[in-house]
């Protein structure tokens, strides 16, 4: 399957964002959708995964209570939206996929266990 993550931009810390990842030449609703996050000099981390039908979502810490992730399997799409951006919510955000199970499992939360990578989409936070 084939990923394009688009929505990145510059906002001011407070503000919201959605990023979109639209995925082709796969079923999607066989895929568990996750985003993950690198800021500069750091590691890629983990931000959301959104399970193959939707039902189910689990959040870093970092960003629980502000983001939300949401999928649309008629379109193909997953969407984050981004609420409360902070200075640290900064970096290129990226979606990918897996053809497993997210529930009762912690696979998700580990970038090295996608098969299935989008390109990123830069975010800046401004404070």
């Amino acid at each position: 399957v084939q990923l394009q993550a688009s929505g990145g931009g510059l906002v001011q810390a407070g503000g919201s964002l959605r990023l979109s990842c639209a995925a082709s030449g796969g079923t999607f609703n066989s895929y568990a959708m996750g985003w993950f996050r690198q800021a500069p000099g750091k590691e890629r981390e983990f931000v959301a995964v959104i399970s193959r039908s939707g039902r189910s979502t689990y959040y870093a810490d970092s960003v629980k209570g502000r983001f939300t992730i949401s999928r649309d399997n008629a379109k193909n799409t997953v969407d984050p939206k981004m609420n409360s951006l902070k200075p640290e919510d900064s970096g290129v955000y990226y979606c990918a996929a897996d053809a497993r199970t997210i529930i009762g499992s912690t696979w998700y939360s580990q970038d090295n266990e996608y098969h299935f990578w989008g390109q990123g989409t830069l975010v800046t936070v401004s404070s």
